[in-house]
C-alpha cells in the first residue's frame, strides 16, 4: 500500500518506558520547576504502594505534594471540579497522575479547569481549551487506555448521564513515565478489559478516515503486541517482561488513536459508560465485533489486515468469508481472556437502546468512523450486543 500524500499532523508527549520509570517523577517535576505537585490517583493505587514510590521521589527533590484520591472509574464532572478546588487551595503548580485512564483523564480535566476557570463540561469537543494546563506527568498503572500519551480526556457528565470527549493537543501530557512494575497489581479481569481497550483503539485508528501511514504502522504493531503478550500477561501477572510488552502495545495504540481518532465503538461505549457506569474496556470488548460487522463493507482490505495480525489465516476467498474470519478471531481472543459477557448480562435491556443510540450519535468519535451510521444502525448494533 502506497503512503498517502494527504497532509496529516502528529502529536506525542515525551515518554520514558521501562522498569522503575515511575521513580523518575521527582526529577521531571523538578525539571518543570514544580514546588507543590497535585497527585491524582485512586484508593487502590495507593493501597498497592505505587503512589508511595512517587511521593518518595518527590521528597528526594524537596518538592511538596498534595494527594487527591477521590477518583472513581468513569471520572465524574464533580470529581474534576472538586480536584480543581483542592489544587487551588493547596497552591499547586504541577500535576502527576498515577493510575489507569480514570485518574489520568481526571487529572487532565483538573488541569483544564485550574487554567481556564470554567466548568469542565464547557470544554466538550475539539480544540476548545484557550489556556494550556499546568505541567502534567502521567504514570499509567494499566496497559490499555493510552490516556498517558493521548490528546483525549473522557469525563462523565452526571446530569446528562453521558461521557463527554475533550480533544486537544493542549492536554497531551508533558511526559509519560511508562513503567511495567505497577501492572503486576492488575487483576485478570482488568488485564482483559484494558487489553481489549488497547486492541479497540488500534482497530478503530487503523480504519479511521483520519488515519495516516504513521498511525497505521503504530496500530498494526500494537495489535501484534497484544496478540502475542496479553494472554501471557494475564496468566503470568508478575512477569515484568510480559507486562512491559503489553504496556508497549498500549502506548503504540494510544499514539495511533490520539492522532487518527476513533470510531463507532468508542462513541457507543461512551454512551454506555455515562448511562450505566459500566467498565469502559468491557463495553469496547462487547461492541467491537458488532461494530466490525457494520463497518466491514466500507474498508474490507483494512479489516483483513487487522484480522491477519490477530490470526494469520484470517483471509478468506470472499469478502463475506474474510469478515467471518475476522469476527471469529476477535471472539476467540475474548474467549481466551475469559471476557465473554454480553450487555444484557451487564444489566442493559432493549428498552435502554433508544436513549443510548441518541447519545452515541452525538459523540465526536463518529466523525472518523469509516461508515456513518444512522440512529437505527446504532440501535441495531446495541441490540446485537445484548
Amino acid at each position: 500500500m502506497l503512503a498517502t500524500l494527504e497532509m496529516r499532523k502528529f502529536v506525542a508527549p515525551e515518554f520514558v518506558i521501562g522498569r522503575d520509570a515511575r521513580r523518575l517523577a521527582g526529577r521531571y517535576a523538578k525539571n518543570f520547576s514544580a514546588t507543590n505537585v497535585f497527585i491524582v490517583t485512586g484508593p487502590k493505587i495507593i493501597q498497592a504502594g505505587w503512589v508511595k514510590d512517587v511521593t518518595g521521589s518527590l521528597e528526594e527533590e524537596d518538592i511538596r505534594y498534595t494527594v487527591f484520591s477521590k477518583v472513581t472509574p468513569n471520572p465524574r464532572d464533580y470529581e474534576v471540579m472538586n480536584g480543581a478546588q483542592q489544587y487551588e487551595k493547596a497552591g499547586c503548580n504541577a500535576i502527576i497522575a498515577v493510575g489507569g485512564g480514570s485518574p489520568i483523564d481526571c487529572a487532565k480535566g483538573i488541569g483544564i479547569v485550574v487554567s481556564n476557570k470554567k466548568d469542565i463540561l464547557t470544554f466538550e469537543g475539539v480544540d476548545t481549551i484557550p489556556t494550556p494546563p499546568p505541567p502534567l506527568i502521567c504514570i499509567p498503572t494499566t496497559a490499555g487506555t493510552g490516556a498517558d500519551v493521548s490528546q483525549f480526556a473522557i469525563i462523565n457528565d452526571t446530569a446528562r448521564k453521558v461521557k463527554i470527549a475533550i480533544i486537544s493537543k493542549k492536554i497531551v501530557p508533558d511526559i509519560a513515565l511508562v513503567d511495567p512494575v505497577p501492572l503486576t497489581s492488575m487483576t485478570p479481569e482488568l488485564t482483559a478489559h484494558t487489553g481489549m481497550d488497547a486492541i479497540t483503539h488500534s482497530v478503530e485508528a487503523y480504519v479511521s478516515n483520519a488515519s495516516s501511514p504513521v498511525t497505521d504502522t503504530l496500530a498494526l504493531e500494537s495489535i501484534s503486541q497484544m496478540r502475542d503478550y496479553l494472554l501471557l500477561a494475564q496468566k503470568n501477572p508478575d512477569n515484568i517482561e510480559y507486562r512491559n510488552q503489553t504496556l508497549l502495545g498500549s502506548l503504540l495504540g494510544g499514539l495511533a488513536f490520539s492522532n487518527a481518532s476513533l470510531g463507532i465503538v468508542h462513541a457507543m461505549a461512551h454512551s454506555l459508560g455515562g448511562f450505566s457506569d459500566l467498565p469502559h474496556g468491557a463495553c469496547n470488548a462487547i461492541l467491537l465485533g458488532p461494530a466490525i460487522d457494520f463497518n466491514f463493507s466500507a474498508c474490507p482490505d483494512r479489516y483483513e489486515a487487522i484480522g491477519k495480525k490477530l490470526k494469520p489465516d484470517c483471509a478468506g476467498d470472499t469478502p463475506a468469508k474474510t469478515k467471518q474470519n475476522v469476527l471469529s478471531a476477535i471472539l476467540s481472543l475474548r474467549e481466551s481472556l475469559g471476557d465473554t459477557q454480553t450487555l444484557s448480562e451487564l444489566g442493559m435491556s432493549k428498552k435502554d437502546i433508544p436513549e443510548l443510540a441518541k447519545k452515541a450519535k452525538r459523540d465526536p468519535c463518529l466523525a472518523t468512523n469509516p461508515r456513518i451510521p444512522t440512529i437505527a444502525d446504532i440501535e441495531r448494533i446495541y441490540e446485537s450486543a445484548l
